[in-house]
């Protein structure tokens, strides 16, 4: 399981490229844009999709127009960094729906969150009532985004 980036031919390269931004484009569509017929190509989309190349399928909707316009970058600095300290945290923090990304990272504190929420005063509510109580947090920072210019791989419309 897991093919390694060095078995991925060209073919595979230009699957992968063209669903990353056009996940609903038929097999058939796919197989003419890549140079191959029809059944290669699906034989190469399943090998990709059982290898874990490809992990899903989702939509992208558009959280403004969902109300969920602030965003704000979070850096958590923990009490405790011993390996079940950290899996603690993590267990925890996949079930806040407002965290859309956690990162562990090296550096002055030990992760690094995308949090959106409704505005600043939900926003206020999840730190205080989600994130703080998380297992181990010490600390917390807060920035808060005043613009996306490019995100899910993507330019934003103000770009």
């Amino acid at each position: 399981m897991g093919e390694k980036t060095s078995d991925l031919d060209g073919f595979d390269r230009r699957i992968i490229d063209i669903l990353g931004g056009e996940g609903r484009i038929s097999v058939t569509e796919l197989a003419r844009r890549i140079g191959l017929s029809k059944s290669p190509t699906q034989a190469r989309l399943k090998r990709l999709e059982e290898a874990g190349v490809i992990r899903g399928y989702r939509a992208l909707y558009d959280p403004i127009l969902l109300g969920r316009n602030h965003v704000a970058f979070v850096e958590v600095k923990l009490s405790d960094t011993r390996e079940a300290a950290l899996a603690a945290f993590n267990r925890s923090v996949v079930t806040i729906p407002e965290v859309e990304e956690c990162h562990l990272i090296a550096g002055a504190f030990d992760y690094l969150l995308k949090v959106r929420t409704d505005g600043m005063t939900g926003y206020r509510g999840v730190l205080a009532e989600k994130i703080s109580t998380l297992p181990h947090v010490a600390h917390t920072s807060t920035y808060v985004a005043m613009q996306a210019v490019k995100e899910d791989g993507m330019a934003s419309d103000g770009a």
